[in-house]
């Protein structure tokens, strides 16, 4: 910078100073990649707006045809000046324009008619349907609630997928990791959950927020697309950012979907908020970081990161009864490399949440999909996040499948097995078929504790692996079609009675003898 620019700075600051008013209005001394250094403003408090306008005083749009209001975020303060990162096109701020406090926390605007809508991370819409008509907003950061302001996870997010609701329950107000390397399906499980809360009650279904933290935005359309189709997007918002956005939006992205979702979760409301990741999220933050002169440590990440994600995430809960007992759950999702889960974002946020299902490539290669390894996933809610439907099958596929890894490994060594261990690989086999899904299918937790059921009670025995998911299609148009009641009083008790049960063993002897067929015979 020229000495007569710095000359003319400090002139102006000793202008505001007499003035006094210093501590409201500030001037730009320098700009470069999007951070903006100010002299002056030392009322600023961190995480404040600040709006900036021109040397005469005029607010920027005025000066600036067709522009909108530009606005900066306060988040360095040093001894001199502060450092404020520019929230849109920073190529608009020049040295020597006066920036003003707002005396606002950043916001973004909430409430029903955000609902259904694709937002940036300001709230503003995207999807060229028209203004979003709210006159309410939320502070994009906010202290989590305390213990006392919470009540135990008991309640399933049922999220369609067989896998995880029988061994790897999410439970609402949980935060459960989704952790894998690219292209192992991280975002279709996530999707997937989204779908299928279509088949809960309307009283129960959850308000759905995916955050799309620099993606491509032909992949953010087509998510889109996918959940129209499904009749999805009636109960769902998505906040995107495209990765050619400033590192600022990206880093604000998902403390915006959180905000969004808090609304909701104060009205009494359940709400499931999907990261998609927090991988770009660290890296977004990280590049903003360097270029505030923040001093890098492991990875060059900064020495807050994991407060960075842990004040995210712990605003995930389920409030008390007093507090009308609404929930957040949040399902982050976390890119590795190799299968690497030790490396330092992993491990941050695994320490983080409250479990996670780990989906592998070996798994996604050899067709085993969703690929979600049993032996690295655990939810540390467990049992308390399922209905007592799914409790009550659940327990025999977790053993089986955990016998069947052990020996599969085993097996490897050796040609000649006895006939109990080999029952137990076959067994194992089944169980893998049956938890096989397409993409984009979720199946209702009724319909999957009725497959789990029939396996456990030997639908299967006598018949191959390769039969086992044309004889769960079978099985399953059976009971809708000839005991269809069977589905309902699961639905409406979500549990297992006495009568339901002989009922069900009833239609396996009657399916078996009607497609002897599967069975060799």
């Amino acid at each position: 910078m020229s000495t007569t620019i710095i000359e003319k700075l400090k002139k102006e600051i000793a202008t505001l100073e007499n003035e006094s008013t210093s501590e409201e209005v500030g001037v730009v001394s320098a700009v470069f990649d999007g951070i903006a250094e100010i002299d002056g403003l030392r009322g600023a408090e961190m995480m404040e707006m600040l709006s900036f306008e021109t040397a005469d005083g005029k607010p920027l749009t005025d000066a600036i045809e067709n522009a909108g209001a530009l606005f900066g975020l306060v988040l360095n303060l040093e001894e001199d000046s502060v450092k404020a990162v520019v929230l849109g096109e920073s190529y608009r701020v020049k040295e020597g324009m006066r920036v003003t406090k707002t005396g606002k926390l950043l916001s973004v605007p909430v409430g029903e008619g955000i609902v259904g809508r694709v937002v940036n991370t300001l709230g503003e819409p995207i999807d060229g349907r028209g203004a979003i008509e709210t006159d309410t907003s939320m502070p994009i950061e906010r202290v989590a609630y305390g213990v006392m302001d919470r009540s135990s996870v008991n309640e399933p997010i049922h999220t369609g997928i067989k896998a995880i609701d029988s061994m790897i329950p999410i439970g609402r107000g949980q935060r459960e990791l989704i952790i894998g390397d690219r292209g192992t399906g991280k975002t279709t499980v996530a999707i997937d959950t989204i779908i299928n809360q279509k088949n809960e009650p309307k009283d129960k279904r959850p308000i759905c927020i995916y955050v799309a933290i620099g993606q491509k935005r032909s992949k953010t359309a087509s998510l889109m697309a996918k959940l129209e189709a499904a009749g999805a997007m009636e109960y769902t918002t998505i906040v995107a950012t495209s990765a050619s956005e400033a590192s600022p939006l990206l880093f604000l992205a998902p403390f915006a979907g959180a905000a969004i979702g808090e609304y909701f979760m104060q009205k009494g409301r359940d709400v499931l908020v999907v990261f998609d990741d927090l991988s770009k999220h660290a890296v977004a933050y990280r590049q903003m970081s360097l270029l505030l002169r923040r001093p890098p440590g492991r990875e060059a990440y900064p020495g807050d990161i994991f407060y960075l994600h842990s004040r995210l995430l712990e605003r995930s809960a389920k409030l008390s009864k007093e507090l009308g007992g609404g929930s957040l759950t949040a399902l982050p999702i976390i890119e590795t490399q190799e299968g690497d889960i030790s490396a330092y974002i992993p491990t941050n946020v695994i320490s983080i949440t409250d479990g996670q299902i780990f989906l592998e490539g070996d798994l996604f290669n050899k067709g085993i999909r969703p690929a979600i390894n049993v032996g690295n996933s655990v939810s540390r809610v467990g049992s308390s996040a399922q209905t007592k439907a799914m409790k009550k099958v659940s327990g025999k596929i977790k053993l089986e499948l955990a016998q069947f890894r052990e020996l599969e490994a085993f097996m490897q060594f050796s040609s000649d097995l006895d006939a109990e261990t080999k029952t137990r690989i076959d067994n194992g086999r089944k169980y893998v078929e049956l938890l096989k899904q397409d993409q984009n299918a979720p199946v209702p937790f009724y319909e999957q504790a009725v497959s789990i059921y029939a396996a456990n009670q030997g639908l299967y025995n006598g018949t191959t692996p390769e039969n086992v998911r044309e004889i769960e299609a079978g099985f399953v148009a059976f009971i809708k079609r000839d005991r269809k009641e069977i589905f309902s009083q699961i639905e409406d008790s979500r549990e297992l009675s006495d009568d339901v049960i002989a009922a069900l063993d009833t239609a396996i002897v009657d399916f078996k003898d009607a497609h002897s067929k599967y069975y060799g015979s």
